[in-house]
């Protein structure tokens, strides 16, 4: 049961217009929801870092927990991420158009940045002392898998800064177009009356 000549070109055209309206619909879906793609990325990854890299159970997690430390655990780093994409994620769903583009979606999204960035920056500071090493105490994380966290947690809170301010961007401008097509509708329709 072969196709002839036409039916197969007709089917990889089909294919191929197939694939490019995925493809488009993928990059549409990274360029307008990246506030969700990211905050989706904050609460999952370094959960999943840690939990992978400690084989993480119920069991083990509430001895983590029970066994806090700042200057040892990092069950915190995670934590932070969770908060912060909640935080994040509330605001931005409760935002529309004009509220995105100049005030509590920004600021929100900066100060807790900013806050996990201090948090992360100051627990850093005392996990990477010369002094308070983690592999010394023997809590079972390696090095590979403090440097990944902190880096995760730094470079998730900036892109949360960056996507915030792009998203305003571009409601700023979406406005702006919205604003100028309502004054030319507004001037021809005045014409058109007298």
């Amino acid at each position: 049961m072969g196709f002839s000549k036409e039916e197969r070109r007709k089917r990889f055209v089909r294919w191929i217009k197939t694939l490019f309206f995925l493809i488009a619909m993928l990059m549409s879906l990274l360029l307008f929801s990246a506030p969700i793609l990211l905050v989706i990325a904050d609460a999952l990854l370094p959960s999943a870092l840690l939990s992978a890299s400690l084989s993480l159970n119920l069991q083990a997690l509430s001895s983590h927990v029970n066994n806090y430390d700042f200057r040892s655990s990092l069950i915190d780093i995670p934590l932070v991420s969770i908060i912060r994409a909640a935080i994040i994620l509330c605001v931005y769903s409760f935002c529309d158009g004009p509220r995105l583009s100049r005030g509590p979606y920004l600021g929100i999204a900066t100060i807790c940045s900013v806050l996990s960035l201090a948090f992360v920056s100051l627990k850093a500071a005392y996990v990477f002392s010369d002094g308070s090493s983690i592999n010394r105490r023997g809590n079972g994380y390696s090095r590979a898998v403090e440097v990944t966290l902190f880096a995760c947690s730094f470079g998730l809170a900036i892109g949360h800064v960056i996507v915030a301010y792009r998203t305003s961007c571009r409601e700023r401008r979406k406005l702006l177009i919205y604003k100028i097509d309502i004054e030319a509708v507004s001037q021809s329709i005045s014409l058109f009356v007298s």
